[in-house]
């Protein structure tokens, strides 16, 4: 396995902080030759899975998105698994719980014939399901647009600094969600295949120029109408064991128990859903011992009144990046 220096964990430090910092900026803040860097990245992109993805904030999506658990044969799991993967409407598929059940978020618009033909026709006609189960997700509280912080601690707060300076600020506002145009979509979808992709290429793919993508890109993420995800492998950042975590929470304690989750550094995702439990999250942890230990004594709460534990054994698609 690839193996990271105090370079390579700075550089990913950087993009975590600004995923379009120009390679220049973050070789003159960590003290390196820009060509070094970039060579550092192509490497990680190479043999580390390195992917930088934009996606669409939640509210501007206009989408609805389900956790969807499916329980199948051992035999046709990998199968099925490799299926939905490569469905556009899907991302985060996993296999958990022994190899006989599939995790998966599915987006479905609003509205219209076929918004849930995926959950309502698709899957319950699928041979080698025995078990479908959807949650909706209501709101998340890690994950997304705040991302897992163990990508950091190698940076120093005037480094962070130094990258925020030049990053272009997200406004907050509690007004409509931004619509996006079809010129946004067309820009999107370039930046969904690689985040980092320079703006004469996003000119040329988009039928734009690269003065109107670069003032169209900064508004998007100014308004916070989109944002970059860093993809890449855990193992590589000293994570072993990977479970999600199923809970059951009084819903009158749910907020208080989800925002206080977030704030665990062993977590990628908290996230509030309908169904049996109203709560999941995803432990990220650097063995067997790590994982029991968050579980027995930080994730002890009282609200929480039962906790469902599901090893990942494997990846197929992250937020944009089939892993297959």
């Amino acid at each position: 396995m690839l193996e990271l220096d105090d370079l390579d964990r700075g550089l990913i430090h950087a993009l975590h902080v600004d995923a379009r910092a120009p390679f220049t900026l973050i070789a003159e803040v960590l003290g390196s030759s820009t060509q070094t860097v970039v060579r550092r990245y192509r490497r990680l992109h190479a043999e580390g899975g390195l992917r930088v993805v934009a996606l669409p904030s939640p509210r501007s999506a206009r989408t609805h998105q389900w956790f969807l658990r499916l329980t199948a044969a051992t035999r046709t799991a990998h199968d099925l698994a490799v299926a939905l993967a490569r469905r556009p409407d899907t991302s985060w598929v996993r296999l958990t719980s022994g190899g006989t059940e599939i995790v998966a978020i599915v987006h479905t618009a609003p509205g219209g014939p076929d918004a849930h033909a995926l959950l309502l026709r698709d899957i319950p006609r699928t041979s080698g399901i025995t078990a479908v189960s959807a949650h909706y997700l209501l709101h998340t509280y890690l994950g997304g647009p705040v991302a897992w912080r163990g990508r950091l601690g190698t940076l120093t707060a005037e480094q962070e600094a130094r990258l925020n300076a030049h990053a272009v600020p997200a406004v907050e506002t509690d007004g409509d969600p931004y619509s996006f145009t079809e010129a946004d979509l067309r820009l999107l979808a370039v930046l969904r295949e690689d985040g980092r992709t320079s703006y004469a290429h996003l000119a040329a793919a988009t039928g734009s120029t690269p003065a109107t993508v670069t003032r169209r890109l900064t508004e998007l993420r100014s308004r916070g109408a989109l944002f970059f995800d860093l993809d890449i492998e855990p193992a590589l950042l000293g994570v072993a064991v990977s479970a999600l975590l199923w809970m059951q929470v009084a819903p009158s304690r749910l907020d208080e128990v989800a925002t206080a989750l977030a704030a665990h550094d062993e977590l990628a995702v908290v996230a509030a859903t309908t169904g049996p439990t109203n709560l999941v999250a995803h432990a990220l942890c650097s063995d067997a011992e790590s994982l029991h230990h968050y579980l027995t004594r930080r994730l002890a709460l009282d609200a929480i009144g039962r906790i469902e534990t599901a090893p990942v054994l494997r990846t197929y698609k992250a937020a944009a990046t089939l892993r297959l």
